[in-house]
């Protein structure tokens, strides 16, 4: 394995964006390193998708410049296996077949752009920062989910169902109605609920469930597979 010379510590390395790239051919290899080097990015390189698995950690940001037609593992069948374990480092596929089969295939792989050599290094590096400002979104996006979620889990049971009602507009009569306890009691849970979840108004109240509900559904485990509970197990207590 080619790595960067970077003198960084191991310490700032998962906080430093990294460039990495898949390419069995050495010339073209040292090429690309050298291309994506001279714009300041860290780069790390790999003769084999074998190789590039048993080193990669979804922690690392960056984004992976990736040859489709390798000896043993393919890109087609690296960008399956990243899929598969829910990474979703951005893909760039550089290949020397361009055909259109090659092309849907790699774009249905979850790829962000499609690149024939011989590349134009203007072309190859806009795609790059492009997957890197992708790569930084994703994972601001998904800090934030960590946020919201543990914002959630430090509700009861019954706080959560009290939000459920709140957020499709329900007023504080009408939820007590529902569960046959007192508006006292809802105003109470409404209270401590909106301070757990650092929400001042009603539309705060929403914007956090959206952000929660919408990001579950996307980040929903493939068939098969037990889905992650947010909210903890507590005894139902009015």
């Amino acid at each position: 394995m080619s790595n960067t010379a970077s003198h960084l510590e191991v310490s700032d390395v998962v906080n430093v964006a990294t460039v990495f790239v898949v390419e069995d051919d050495p010339s073209i290899r040292h090429s690309l390193r050298w291309l994506v080097e001279s714009c300041g990015l860290r780069v790390q390189t790999h003769a084999s998708a074998e190789e590039f698995l048993a080193a990669y950690s979804p922690e690392q940001p960056g984004c992976l410049l990736l040859d489709l037609h390798m000896p043993g593992m393919s890109g087609e069948d690296l960008q399956n296996s990243l899929t598969a374990r829910r990474f979703s480092i951005p893909v760039i596929v550089v290949t020397g077949y361009g055909d259109v089969d090659s092309a849907v295939r790699a774009m249905k792989g979850g790829a962000v752009d499609f690149i024939e050599k011989p590349y134009e290094k203007a072309v190859l590096l806009d795609c790059v920062h492009r997957a890197l400002a992708l790569d930084r979104a994703t994972r601001e996006q998904q800090a934030g989910l960590v946020d919201v979620e543990s914002r959630l889990a430090l509700l009861t049971p019954r706080e959560r169902e009290v939000m459920d009602l709140i957020v499709v507009g329900m007023g504080n009569k009408q939820v007590a109605h529902r569960f046959g306890i007192s508006v006292k009691t809802i105003e109470i849970h409404r209270s401590r609920l909106m301070k757990k979840l650092q929400a001042k108004t009603a539309v705060d109240l929403a914007r956090i469930y959206l952000t929660a509900r919408r990001d579950r559904e996307k980040l929903a485990p493939p068939p098969g597979e037990t889905p992650i509970e947010s909210a903890p197990a507590d005894n139902r207590s009015d």
